[in-house]
């Protein structure tokens, strides 16, 4: 179940609040400039389907997207717990980073923890299967897939090169929850 639990950026031990319904998780995600919606594929996907496959399935959520945020390029990225190189592309963004661009990430199956630090909340953000979330572009994150990584999911972009994480150099990352398998 997708969840939203925000955090005074002190006080990790303690939640401020715990989201499960989606409309909610948007409208607080709205007030801080987050885009969070959910989609539903208009043909049916098939576990191991192509890159072309799954863009299609959702090619007017996408367009949709495209045309309104100038995004110009489009992929699938997918990870799973047998993959050997798990550990390393977990721990490359753990720490908190920025990107010169939004990162835009819909979940076609599986989940991930996008965590935002904005002003002086934390915001831990579920995404699972059907979740799309755009982070804006400079805003302080982190992402974790778990040990046992499990997610398809499709990215939008502005410039590919624009997003290059670029690390804050602050732990906070560390003192907040992680994705627990």
């Amino acid at each position: 179940m997708s969840s939203l639990t925000v955090y005074h950026e002190s006080q990790p031990e303690q939640p401020l609040k715990l989201l499960t319904n989606v409309e909610d998780i948007a409208a607080t995600l709205d007030e801080v400039g987050v885009r969070f919606e959910r989609w539903a594929a208009n043909a049916p996907i098939a576990p191991g389907a192509s890159q072309d496959e799954v863009i299609a399935a959702y090619r007017h959520e996408i367009q949709r997207l495209m045309d309104e945020q100038g995004y110009v390029t489009v992929d699938v990225i997918s990870l799973n717990a047998d993959n050997p190189q798990k550990d390393e592309l977990r721990a490359k963004f753990l720490d908190e980073h920025r990107h010169g661009e939004d990162e835009v990430r819909f979940f076609v199956a599986g989940r991930g923890l996008f965590t935002l630090h904005i002003d002086d909340h934390v915001y831990a953000v579920l995404c699972e299967k059907n979740d799309l979330i755009s982070v804006p572009a400079g805003t302080p994150h982190w992402f974790d897939m778990g040990e046992r990584p499990h997610f398809v999911a499709i990215r939008l972009f502005n410039n590919p090169e624009g997003w290059v994480a670029k690390f804050t150099g602050d732990d906070i990352a560390k003192r907040f929850p992680q994705l627990e398998d």
